[in-house]
């Protein structure tokens, strides 16, 4: 026991050194430090290929499916009014496992689940989860990174959780496909994944907590004075971005029924993969770009991604479709590097994890609000109607945060 302790005392002082320039751990490091977002981001949406399964089991409509998905959002908002400012002040640590064993327990609700009342609380524990690792998590491999490598640091922690919001749904639909008992295997291979992250979290070299800080514990988050242009300019083209990306996570499987006459979970899960997989693709492609244009870019995807699902509903497109995913997937990625990156350069490290739970409160309020608003609006007028009118307003609010970039480019013409 003592050698453990002085074990943990020892990486705790490399990590402090880290903190201060004078000793960077290994890359690898920084790597191994994202997991843990990659592998709680999988959860995220690996029940998503599993709802047509669910529906048919329990049977409920399509605006029950994206109140399901609402209550993710609304688990996750709850956690970042508390889980940055914790974060800050006791430590990555002290966030991170907890959120791990939370994970683990909506695992085993979801392997078992026959209600609805079951995926919502499987659903809101996975958005507490969710909500604790884009804060403390994100943070932690910004701490990991040092100073000297904020911008792999940024790359990394955004990269972590758009791979991890992919691989989680083409993972659950080839398991699901080809092996038996679906809903359990998926969340039992899952949790063992889960089980890795909280030994990579145990070994980690965070540094310490910089100090107890000051005001409330549970409040909504904020960045410090001076900070606002640019969580302002993050959330303006983040925002529009994972609400398309949410709309395509919540009733993708519907319009892939409906278009392809399918309800393939490989299918559904291969469409999400693709559309995340573009979101990491393309920050590594855009990374050494401005951040005025990675976040232009990131609105104008938005833009024609909305285009292309209003085509894709009335032309019975599948391709359209695809492209729509894609390209929302893009504009998501985009926001988020764009958001991160700015945050990152200017942000102290003992009010980071409070900050990046900032920007992910403005960009999943609108995530969790629409989607649900044109899942009932379908169920009303029909899945064509409803999915124009969503991607017609999701378009105008894509179009002004690109506006709001471009007339405040001074705010975002460092490199990224």
């Amino acid at each position: 026991m003592r050698g453990e302790a002085i074990g943990g005392q020892r990486r705790t002082e490399v990590a402090d050194r880290v903190q201060a320039g004078a000793c960077p751990v290994p890359t690898w490091w920084v790597w191994l430090a994202a997991w843990p977002v990659t592998a709680v981001f999988m959860l995220s949406n690996a029940a998503t290929p599993l709802y047509v399964l669910w529906q048919r089991d329990i049977g409920f409509s399509k605006g029950t499916l994206t109140l399901i998905f609402a209550c993710y959002i609304v688990g996750l908002l709850g956690s970042l009014l508390v889980s940055g400012v914790v974060s800050d002040r006791l430590g990555r640590k002290r966030v991170l496992l907890p959120t791990l064993v939370l994970a683990l327990a909506a695992c085993a609700i979801f392997a078992i689940a026959h209600t609805v009342a079951a995926l919502i609380v499987a659903r809101l524990f996975t958005g507490i989860a969710v909500g604790a690792v884009v804060s403390a998590g994100m943070a932690a491999v910004t701490d990991v990174a040092g100073s000297r490598r904020k911008r792999l640091a940024a790359l990394l922690a955004s990269c972590s959780m758009v791979f991890g919001a992919g691989l989680g749904p083409l993972l659950s639909g080839l398991l699901s496909e080809t092996l038996p008992g679906p809903t359990v295997t998926v969340f039992v291979v899952e949790a063992t994944l889960l089980i890795t992250a909280v030994l990579a979290v145990l070994r980690m070299p965070v540094p310490r907590p910089a100090g107890p800080g000051t005001g409330a514990w549970v409040r909504l988050p904020r960045v410090p004075h001076g900070n606002s242009p640019q969580l302002i300019l993050g959330i303006a083209v983040f925002a529009p971005g994972i609400t398309a990306t949410s709309f395509v996570l919540s009733l993708g499987p519907s319009l892939l029924s409906g278009l392809l006459g399918t309800t393939s979970r490989i299918v559904a899960g291969a469409m999400a993969f693709v559309m995340f997989l573009a979101a990491t693709g393309v920050q590594f492609a855009v990374q050494r770009l401005r951040r005025r244009v990675i976040l232009t870019a990131g609105a104008v995807s938005t833009v024609i991604s909305m285009a292309a699902l209003v085509i894709a509903v009335h032309a019975a497109s599948v391709p359209a479709l695809i492209a729509a995913a894609l390209l929302a997937g893009a504009g998501q990625g985009m926001g988020q590097l764009g958001g991160l990156s700015l945050l990152n350069s200017s942000v102290p490290p003992q009010r980071l994890a409070e900050a990046n739970a900032a920007l992910n409160v403005g960009g999943y309020l609108p995530a969790g609000a629409l989607p649900v608003a044109a899942g009932y609006l379908s169920d009303a007028v029909g899945l064509t109607s409803g999915a124009t009118i969503f991607g017609a307003v999701l378009m105008s609010l894509a179009v002004i945060g690109g506006i709001v970039v471009l007339t405040a480019r001074h705010r975002a013409a460092e490199p990224a």
